[in-house]
């Protein structure tokens, strides 16, 4: 088979968007502007359905929740089925000081939550936005070495867990991931650079 024949993999880069059939338009905006803080950006006409509007939110990092609208639509709460190939939740990132004010914003606003759930390596907080999609509120406890991304200290802390045969990923794993690849992408004038007392 010659090598212009040959079956080869989509590389994907990042998450372009993500798109969410909602109800009428001012929902949208105080939902996903006015509880969650994003950017209202960039509106236009549903390009495949001249009935309904195209709302744009940028989610903090440049990439987009676009959201398609209908003023014929009325918000519904009953949660989103969960079957198989359905979305089951979608995880916003926030930092650990916000991560410990959405409980309580959430409360003031009579939004049921699950509270703060420990999942080893991030704090998360579970709801439902005004049509019934179940959310995640998410922060990593841990920053990853200049250079380095998130999911290089989760590979790296998987790889110890696994190998310690722990039962899931703690800041132990964490803390030893992001030691070794320090050590491995940063350069020291160091021969031994093995763990000492130092006093």
């Amino acid at each position: 088979m010659s090598k212009s024949n040959q079956i080869k993999k989509i590389q994907t880069q990042g998450v372009h968007h993500i798109t969410i059939n909602g109800a009428d338009r001012q929902t949208s905006i105080d939902f996903w502007e006015g509880v969650l803080g994003m950017p209202f950006i960039f509106d236009q006409p549903n390009l495949d359905n001249p009935n309904e509007g195209h709302l744009y939110f940028d989610p903090g990092d440049g990439r987009l929740i676009t959201i398609f609208t209908n003023e014929d639509r009325k918000p519904d709460a009953t949660p989103v089925p969960e079957a198989i190939g359905s979305l089951h939740h979608l995880a916003f990132n926030v930092s650990q000081a916000t991560f410990w004010q959405v409980a309580a914003r959430l409360d003031a606003r009579g939004v049921d939550n699950t509270g703060p759930v420990d999942r080893g390596f991030m704090d998360s907080i579970y709801f439902r936005d005004p049509l019934g999609l179940r959310l995640e509120i998410a922060s990593y406890r841990f920053e990853p070495p200049e250079g380095c991304r998130h999911a290089d200290v989760l590979l790296k802390a998987h790889k110890l867990r696994v190998a310690r045969g722990d039962h899931h990923i703690n800041r132990e794993h964490l803390a030893d991931a992001i030691e070794m690849l320090v050590e491995q992408s940063q350069n020291s004038l160091s021969a031994d650079r093995s763990v000492r007392k130092g006093y």
